[in-house]
């Protein structure tokens, strides 16, 4: 069955730094671009950065430059995100989805289930 598992949420202090995984099962994301998002509670979805096939790194949003970096490793299957300087902001299930383009285009296949990360001391 082809899905998308994104790992390594959890609780952490402000401060804190966490990396979170987005691993393709059954489907190899190699040609695909991966985009990660975050809704945090009350909030409509809201998109953080995404990498292309190719590598290229597009950043959606002002408030994660200098403290989110995605980054992939292909012969693992996985797309990365991480996160340093953590925030109480920062609080929200982080979700990624792949972009079958291949580029940062916003036409998006799979999504996986999400994982929690709450920043709390």
């Amino acid at each position: 069955q082809v899905q998308l598992v994104e790992s390594g949420g959890g609780l952490v202090q402000p401060g804190g730094s966490l990396r979170l995984s987005c691993t393709g099962s059954a489907f190899t994301l190699n040609d695909h671009a991966v985009a990660w998002f975050r809704q945090a509670p009350g909030k409509e979805r809201e998109g953080i950065s995404c990498i292309s096939s190719s590598g290229i790194i597009t950043i959606s949003t002002d408030s994660v430059k200098g403290r989110f970096t995605i980054s992939r490793d292909n012969a693992k299957n996985t797309v990365y995100l991480q996160i340093f300087s953590l925030k109480s902001e920062d609080t929200a299930i982080y979700y990624c989805a792949t972009d079958y383009t291949g580029r940062c285009d916003g036409f998006y296949d799979y999504w996986g289930q999400g994982t929690q990360v709450t920043v709390s001391s």
